[in-house]
């Protein structure tokens, strides 16, 4: 139900709810459950049952949150935050992948030109309306590029073996508290590769990123209960 173009169409959420017979129901499948949908479970008009821990029984990766105070001012100026950059170098130096997150399709060439002012190379930038956004995935998927800037058009439906994932300016109004969670599930999902780094830069730690790292704590409480591993 989280999935695009049905979590934003109206016409398909009635199409469905016509679907249905006299006798029939619903089952509804999502890893971001919306505000409707938890309080209809909290008001029991939802019967829910929870799948914690991923196929290879590890838990999901949390959210590392670092404040990156006035990070678009230091980008006006071609620079990203220091802790930012010591992070990628560090990736690269080691050849571990990663994703790295920006909020808007107008931040992809900007931030990409102050990564190359850092020494930060071999990345390509990929957004929706990219006509190569398919080529560049594969190549990823491919591991014969280092890492994607991208925007959320990759939260989901996509998996890349052994990625980190770094989000820049998570408090934006466009990473929703689903997307986030989404974004942090790109980790980790290879039987191979379990585990990871989930980094998020902010100017501030709002709410959507403090719900985003609550949803993922309650989720690693129930699977530890089922014996999940970190």
């Amino acid at each position: 139900v989280d999935a695009f173009p049905l979590a934003t169409s109206p016409m398909l959420q009635h199409a469905i709810a016509a679907a249905e017979k006299a006798s029939g129901c619903h089952l509804y499948l999502t890893a971001t459950p919306g505000d409707q949908l938890q309080k209809q479970v909290a008001s029991k008009q939802l019967a829910v049952t929870y799948v914690p821990l991923r196929y290879h029984g590890h838990l999901l990766p949390q959210i590392d949150l670092q404040v990156a105070w006035r990070w678009r001012t230091q980008l006006s100026k071609d620079k990203l935050p220091v802790a930012l950059i010591r992070q990628m170098k560090a990736y690269l130096a080691t050849r571990q992948r990663f994703l790295l997150f920006v909020p808007h399709v107008v931040d992809l060439p900007i931030i990409a030109r102050a990564l190359q002012l850092a020494g930060i190379q071999g990345g390509v930038t990929v957004h929706a309306a990219d006509v190569d956004r398919a080529a560049k995935v594969q190549a990823m998927r491919d591991r014969r590029i280092p890492f994607l800037i991208t925007t959320t058009i990759l939260e989901r439906g996509v998996t890349f073996p052994n990625v980190n994932v770094i989000i820049l300016g998570g408090d934006d109004a466009v990473f929703s508290t689903a997307a986030l969670v989404q974004i942090a599930g790109r980790v980790g999902r290879s039987a191979d590769a379990p585990t990871g780094e989930v980094t998020c830069y902010c100017h501030t730690h709002t709410k959507r990123v403090r719900l985003a790292r609550g949803m993922i704590a309650r989720l690693n409480l129930q699977g530890r209960r089922l014996g999940g591993r970190k």
